[in-house]
């Protein structure tokens, strides 16, 4: 079954797209189903779903009469309202709910880190650690939620229905999250996880100075049939861009690529930080 997250985003997309060609701004559409503008962008955005009945008004304005792809969405409307795996953790924040249904419908994860070892490559107790300081402090229960479901988003790695090319900078493997005992974990795990057919970890290091991007962590999703989705996480909010957007990062990230040590070269920085670290 397609991710019903991915099915609203794509459904937002193109309800966002017809809007634009027929000329009607968010405000008039939010008028036509008796919505508020902001909601009107969350739909649009993939953030909520929408029903049949404001579906069909919202083409009719529109003008768009092309029979299939009134169904095509129609059905699209009806299988996002189905729930996701992530669905019963209850406390996970939406943002994060929705970043996970995208992830769980791509075939391959462009990621770079500056500070942290991306999501999919964390160990239990480095999660749990990364999770425990969040600002807001949410409840041992909530933790424990944002930590089961970040352990099952890794399944997508194990059982090899994504690929992931992960680069990061070599801070990150300096960085004690979790002190000494997990990050000497959490380096084994990364160097387990570079074995994988489906897994590249490369390494940024200190010694390359300045490079494309260094201020700013971002994933690149890309989906079999369909536009490639960035994603750039923020402390106001969180960022999914398209199109021209997602050429642009890429570019980035074939530099950032250029930029890291190889993979071979990397799993024995990652090897020798952590023996260094075993030996402290």
């Amino acid at each position: 079954m397609e991710s019903p997250t991915f099915l609203r985003f794509q459904l937002g997309a193109q309800l966002r797209r017809v809007r634009e060609e027929a000329d009607v701004t968010t405000e008039q559409a939010a008028e036509v189903i008796e919505v508020s503008p902001s909601t009107m962008r969350r739909i649009e955005q993939g953030r909520v779903g929408i029903k049949g009945p404001a579906l069909t008004a919202l083409l009719n304005q529109y003008g768009v009469d092309d029979a299939e792809l009134r169904e095509t969405l129609l059905t699209m409307a009806r299988s996002g309202k189905q729930r996701g795996w992530w669905a019963k953790y209850g406390d996970l924040p939406p943002t994060y709910r929705q970043y996970i249904g995208l992830e769980s419908a791509a075939h391959e994860l462009q990621n770079f880190e500056t500070l942290v070892v991306p999501g999919l490559l964390q160990t239990e107790a480095y999660a749990r650690a990364m999770t425990s300081e969040d600002a807001f402090r949410p409840t041992p229960e909530a933790i424990e939620q944002r930590v089961a479901a970040r352990l099952e988003r890794q399944k997508l790695i194990t059982d090899g229905t994504l690929r992931l090319l992960a680069v990061m900078d070599e801070a990150v493997l300096h960085r004690q999250i979790g002190g000494p005992e997990v990050m000497r974990a959490q380096l084994a795990a990364l160097l387990d996880a570079s074995k994988r057919w489906n897994v590249t970890i490369q390494v940024i290091p200190f010694r390359e100075g300045a490079y494309a991007s260094m201020l700013s962590s971002f994933h690149i999703l890309s989906f079999n049939e369909s536009p490639g989705v960035v994603y750039i996480e923020g402390l106001t909010g969180d960022l999914y861009a398209e199109g021209e957007d997602v050429r642009r990062c890429t570019v980035v990230f074939n530099a950032l690529r250029a930029s890291a040590l190889s993979a071979t070269d990397s799993t024995a920085m990652i090897k020798k930080i952590r023996d260094t670290q075993h030996q402290d």
